[in-house]
């Protein structure tokens, strides 16, 4: 995307050597928070103030999680953000599946496609429309993510911050259709590494097994 001034990925100290190798080359700053397991990581919310306290970044934010695997144009959820105003959004999408609609935060939306509720992983989905790990951040709500913290706030699970930010700021949903998977779900990457592969022509494999 043309519009896009510069490109962050943050990851763990475990993996920040094989994403700089990655990324060399590229015009991508990879950021190491420093955290070596689970019981210490920053959460994904806590990462995102992490790299916008590093950086002093001041604009608009498209934040993506990387165990997103999509069809969708950023293009065109770019494009409908800006036809909203002062506002952010997030992507939907329908899963079709109340048991995985539990795995995410459901939303409702009213006839402007404004989120008027979201619900992080309910036991008992309203429905089966669930945000994805994409979303864009008006400038203006950027500095809302140190507040958000600083209110005890859970630093996990980035739909946490969209379901306090919907209640305080505009907040809409571009509702997409064609593919998406989890893949930091183990059957959605099998899945995944299966439809690739059979469009590829690549022999499918009955078990995946994932790097260490």
């Amino acid at each position: 995307m043309d519009e896009l001034d510069a490109v962050h990925v943050v990851t763990n100290a475990h993996k920040a050597a094989q994403f700089e190798r990655w990324a060399a080359g590229r015009d991508v700053t990879v950021h190491d928070d420093g955290t070596t397991s689970n019981d210490g990581r920053l959460g994904a919310i806590g990462d995102i103030a992490f790299v916008l306290e590093r950086t002093g970044l001041d604009d608009d934010l498209l934040v993506i999680a990387g165990d997103n695997l999509f069809t969708f144009s950023l293009a065109d959820l770019v494009a409908f953000w800006r036809s909203k105003g002062v506002a952010s959004a997030v992507a939907v999408h329908d899963v079709g599946s109340t048991e995985l609609a539990r795995k995410y935060g459901v939303v409702a939306l009213d006839s402007d496609d404004r989120v008027v509720d979201f619900v992080e992983k309910p036991e008992d989905p309203p429905s089966t429309l669930a945000a994805t790990a994409t979303y864009v951040y008006r400038r203006e709500h950027v500095p809302l993510v140190r507040r958000y913290l600083e209110e005890g706030n859970p630093a996990d699970q980035p739909g946490r911050f969209v379901e306090w930010l919907c209640r305080r700021e505009p907040v809409y949903g571009y509702v997409f259709a064609g593919e998406w998977l989890d893949i930091g779900d183990p059957q959605q990457l099998q899945a995944a590494d299966t439809r690739w592969r059979s469009r590829l022509g690549l022999p499918v494999r009955e078990v995946y097994e994932a790097a260490p």
